[in-house]
């Protein structure tokens, strides 16, 4: 006679990877991979900042600008100005922080250490911070004429650079998330060519 066994069968736990077939380096490991990203990253939100200034001054150069000669009847347009100068100001620091973006997307993707959920965040900061001081830069380097300057008789002043639409800001770090998670998309690794990590601990260990 077969004798039923009745208790209870206790198998331990095969590890995740070896169920899936994804290596354990290729998991998320929480906070203290994203405390490794913000390391990697610090470098990045200080280039980012930074790179705004140099992005205020393309503004500044490519906007365009209309000049006025002050006369007794007050500043008369030299040659034909256009009547769209805001709109131009405007779609000038789009496409300006829209290549920001891209650049400053695609330089956070070959720092291999810090690919991951930390280096987005710190893209996103960096980018954001950037276009600020770019929109600032170039209103301080385009500043409208003062009032001296336009009592003056004779004087040639230049229209002030200015910002008219804030959302514009947001194509820096759109751009830049956009550039990052497009290399994501096409890496073959599951770990996304991460260089550095420590993988003594998986999520099944």
């Amino acid at each position: 006679m077969r004798a039923l066994f009745t208790g209870r069968v206790s198998t331990p736990p095969l590890p995740a990877h070896l169920l899936s077939g994804v290596p354990a380096h290729a998991y998320w490991r929480g906070w203290p991979e994203v405390q490794q990203d913000l390391r990697a990253g610090r470098g990045v939100l200080l280039g980012t900042v930074l790179a705004g200034l140099a992005a205020g001054v393309l503004w500044w150069l490519l906007a365009p600008r209309a000049d006025y000669r002050v006369t007794e009847a007050g500043p008369v347009p030299i040659g034909t100005p256009t009547g769209e100068l805001q709109v131009g100001d405007d779609a000038v620091l789009l496409f300006v922080l829209l290549g920001f973006g891209l650049l400053a997307g695609a330089a956070a993707w070959r720092v291999r250490r810090g690919r991951g959920v930390g280096m987005l965040l710190v893209l996103a900061v960096g980018t954001s911070l950037g276009a600020v001081v770019a929109w600032q830069t170039g209103e301080l380097l385009g500043a409208a004429p003062t009032e001296a300057q336009l009592t003056e008789l004779g004087a040639r002043v230049t229209t002030g650079l200015g910002l008219g639409s804030l959302p514009v800001l947001a194509a820096a770090p759109f751009a830049a998330l956009l550039a990052y998670l497009a290399g994501a998309l096409v890496s073959a690794d599951d770990a996304l060519g991460r260089h550095g990590r420590d993988d003594s601990r998986s999520p099944a260990g």
